[in-house]
């Protein structure tokens, strides 16, 4: 999906206080808006406030926006922002700066790899399965985990992904395949275990 053409918005409308207008943007933009609120924190009290103050900040804010990116791009970064200052208010003995990780080329390799291929495309999608990736996405450092969902949960482009986090390309793709391989690497035992059964049926 590539949110700066999915939808279009009137600014100036917006701008105006056109209801009508804001309301098609709180519609189209609720559901993944929730959705990254609920990834984020894990629960859905959260994800409602993320919500609710994502759409409170862009109303009061539309007077300040100017433009330089798409409504939908501007709407994701307050949405993102929302989220990761609550999570650094549950983490306030926490220095933020540690929650980085440092960008480089270096990513280590997951110590084992499954073949999941041999697996058939039920096996992988059942709710077993399913409660495993939700479990190791929540286990990611957040500034991977907000990357991860961005990019391969509401399939955001790198370009847009980097917008909205005010991060480099470079940086999004870094950190995109560490939340990978460190996902992979999570998953590993899990899957290998519902490997090992098939084998043996």
């Amino acid at each position: 999906m590539n949110i700066s053409t999915t939808h279009d918005f009137s600014l100036e409308a917006l701008r105006a206080g056109d209801r009508a207008e804001f309301a098609r943007l709180v519609d189209a933009f609720s559901a993944p808006i929730y959705r990254l609120g609920l990834k984020m924190l894990g629960n859905t009290q959260d994800a409602e406030d993320i919500l609710q103050n994502t759409f409170l900040n862009a109303l009061t804010h539309l007077s300040d926006f100017e433009g330089r990116s798409s409504v939908s791009t501007w709407l994701y970064r307050i949405a993102a922002n929302e989220a990761l200052m609550l999570i650094r208010k549950r983490k306030s003995n926490i220095n933020i700066e540690d929650m980085q990780p440092e960008d480089s080329d270096d990513v280590p390799l997951p110590e084992t790899f499954v073949d999941w291929s041999i697996l058939p495309e039920k096996e992988l999608l059942t709710n077993e399965s399913k409660s495993a990736i939700e479990t190791a996405v929540k286990k990611l450092p957040d500034s991977l985990r907000m990357v991860f969902i961005l990019r391969d949960v509401e399939d955001l482009s790198i370009k847009e992904t980097a917008e909205i986090l005010n991060l480099t390309e470079v940086n999004v793709k870094t950190r995109l395949l560490r939340a990978r391989m460190a996902l992979r690497e999570q998953l590993s035992s899990y899957y290998a275990e519902r490997t090992r059964r098939k084998e043996t049926q």
